[in-house]
């Protein structure tokens, strides 16, 4: 294979001859074998928007000359349309600040925008990563902007996060329309308990999650505003004078998001707030969409010896042992799914606390759990909704069976006769198998008018 040289501050590096990163990246591929995993396809868009925001923005305020500016800009124009993102080889887990992948991102760029000029790859004497692609920034203040920028289209693109959790939450609604007028035993600490409909049951589960879509939308905005203009400590040191508003700018456009600065530069760089905050808004729909699917779990046991309130669809055979057997496994996938999420925010939390005076430098490892939570969630809630929810169906026997036996009925039947002897009548209804509202009628409690309007 034909080899380059390349050279940076720390010497000679020997470079595949056709690879478009150079000596940094080169180091930084036998350091950081961590994850076996590149950089996230949403962080190489954020990254390479940055940089070409930032070269048009230095081309308009006199810093950087129209012929470099313009070679940079075609060379990421050249990127996002797809091409040469096999070259972005950093682990997504990478050096403190994810300098190593802003590096990597400056390289490749480089050698793209020196063909562009048709120079040669590594002839950085005529564009240079740092003094050209990297100009007025540091990894400081690109990667915290990368991050917001990364995570905002993870959610809001389509097929994104936030339209996963919209499917879900119409999915729960429209299972509490199939099933508004079942009635059935409520549970409470897992025993029978007054009577609900399972529509009604359904309800609640969407609106817990529209109400946790809600949060996460709320959070997301805070991503918004971004760091880029502070470089290395949120001063703006070595940024020209207009280059902050204008970059930002340039990255709204092209991003399609509404990005500002953020008006504390020093908290920008300091503080990964809104990270975290989108991170536990994730954590806390799991939660939610991980209880909804332990209770259908729970409603589907059976069916001779469990609940059997519902049957659940049959994506695939449920044993390889026990014919004809259907398990809720859907259900169980998007459980372990949601204990993801949950781990994913405990990681984001401790990387979020770890920040240290004008940086935090955790910034890799929280981008990686937090894209992680995002992918999986806009990936696999929406089989659940469609090949788990919408399938289920109503067992209207054993809803039934389970009122006439339940305590509910015995309740019903205080008020007119007494707690004592409701408790009473329902221990007889238990050992004889009968319905509490029989053994009253017959015992002389109550009349059958009375019984059947207290129990409706």
């Amino acid at each position: 294979m034909r080899r380059r040289i390349d050279e940076d501050s720390l010497g000679r590096v020997v470079i595949p001859g056709g690879a478009y990163y150079g000596p940094f990246t080169a180091r930084a591929v036998e350091q950081y074998r961590v994850t076996g995993r590149p950089a996230h396809p949403r962080l190489v868009d954020a990254y390479v928007m940055i940089k070409r925001a930032a070269a048009v923005a230095n081309v308009s305020v006199g810093a950087l000359d129209r012929l470099r500016g313009g070679a940079i800009t075609e060379a990421c124009d050249r990127i996002l349309a797809g091409d040469l993102r096999d070259h972005f080889v950093v682990d997504m887990i990478n050096s403190g600040a994810g300098t190593a992948f802003n590096m990597n991102a400056n390289e490749v760029i480089a050698n793209a925008a020196l063909r562009q000029m048709g120079k040669n790859l590594g002839q950085y004497s005529e564009l240079h990563p740092n003094d050209h692609v990297n100009m007025s920034q540091s990894s400081n203040d690109t990667f915290p902007t990368a991050m917001h920028v990364s995570v905002l289209s993870a959610l809001r693109a389509e097929g994104g996060t936030l339209g996963a959790v919209d499917a879900l939450a119409s999915s729960l609604s429209g299972a509490a329309a199939r099933f508004a007028g079942r009635r059935k035993v409520g549970r409470t600490h897992l025993m029978d308990a007054l009577p609900v409909t399972l529509g009604g049951e359904f309800a609640a589960y969407a609106t817990a999650i529209r109400r946790a879509g809600a949060s996460l939308v709320a959070a997301a905005r805070g991503l918004e505003r971004v760091a880029l203009g502070g470089t290395a400590v949120g001063t703006g040191a070595n940024a020209p004078r207009g280059y902050r508003k204008a970059a930002v700018a340039e990255l709204a456009r092209v991003s399609g998001l509404r990005l500002r600065p953020e008006p504390d530069m020093q908290f920008a760089l300091q503080s990964r707030l809104a990270v975290a905050e989108v991170s536990s808004a994730m954590r806390n729909l799991a939660v939610e969409a991980g209880r909804i699917a332990s209770d259908v779990r729970l409603m589907a046991s059976g069916p001779a010896s469990g609940l059997a309130e519902i049957s659940v669809p049959a994506v695939h055979a449920g044993s390889s042992i026990m014919p004809g057997k259907v398990n809720p496994s859907l259900a169980e996938c998007m459980n372990m799914v949601c204990h993801a999420v949950v781990g994913n925010d405990a990681a984001v939390a401790q990387a979020a606390q770890a920040g240290q005076f004008e940086l935090n430098v955790m910034l890799p490892g929280m981008l990686r759990s937090v894209l992680d939570s995002a992918d999986m969630l806009a990936r696999f809630v929406p089989v659940f909704s469609a090949n788990m929810l919408d399938g289920l169906a109503a067992n209207a026997g054993t809803l039934e069976r389970g009122i006439a036996m339940s305590p509910a009925a015995a309740t019903a039947l205080a008020p007119r006769i007494g707690y004592q002897r409701a408790a009473a009548l329902f221990k007889e209804s238990l050992r004889t198998g009968r319905p509490a509202g029989d053994l009253a009628v017959e015992e002389g409690m109550v009349t059958k008018e009375q019984a059947e309007a207290l129990l409706r």
